[in-house]
């Protein structure tokens, strides 16, 4: 039985450097994978970017009112005679899925026997749970936390926006790091200090 997987760990935790690397040793061992992140992810547009500057272009751009079951049918439909079959399915920024999207990625992974790993945050930059991630935490076969520490050296956890004008503390959920906005992944310590 093909399981969901659901990796998750605050900023800079090197998720996308991890997808990157396991979408490399499928291939790297003749196995095809399917990329997918969505499409509220504006950075790097249609690639997985990784923050030590390895990217990929995606194979799914997952819109948030897209079927996830559908747009993997799609595509093994297009590429049904070609070798090798997908043998496992990676999504970047999970947390930005519908909850409908992760339930339909345990659809993906049980009824067409295609593992899942998905990569994502847990909470935001108000420790508030992303619908994604929330949804991904009830339903996913494992949980496994990908660590990252903070400024003073313990395990950080938490993620705090900040702009040119320091800490944010209210905003919208969703707010891709570019430009003057920025993230960092703090313990609880220094997050609830700042």
């Amino acid at each position: 039985m093909s399981k969901l997987y659901f990796r998750y760990g605050a900023m800079n935790s090197g998720k996308s450097t991890a997808l990157l690397q396991v979408a490399h040793n499928y291939e790297e061992r003749g196995q095809a994978v399917l990329l997918v992140k969505p499409a509220v992810d504006t950075k790097g547009e249609h690639h997985v970017v990784s923050r030590l500057g390895v990217q990929r272009r995606v194979d799914i751009l997952l819109g948030k009112t897209d079927n996830l079951t559908s747009a993997v049918e799609a595509h093994l439909l297009a590429r049904a005679n070609d070798l090798p079959p997908v043998r496992c399915l990676l999504i970047d920024e999970a947390q930005f899925m519908t909850p409908e999207q992760v339930d339909q990625a345990l659809e993906v992974a049980l009824f067409k026997g295609i593992p899942i790993i998905a990569y994502g945050l847990r909470t935001d930059f108000k420790t508030q749970s992303f619908p994604g991630s929330r949804r991904l935490m009830e339903v996913a076969h494992t949980l496994e936390e990908m660590k990252t520490i903070c400024r003073c050296g313990r395990k950080a956890i938490f993620n705090a926006r900040l702009s040119e004008s320091g800490r944010v503390r209210e905003g919208e959920q969703v707010m891709i790091d570019e430009g003057s906005v920025h993230y960092e992944a703090l313990c609880g310590t220094c997050f609830l200090s700042d």
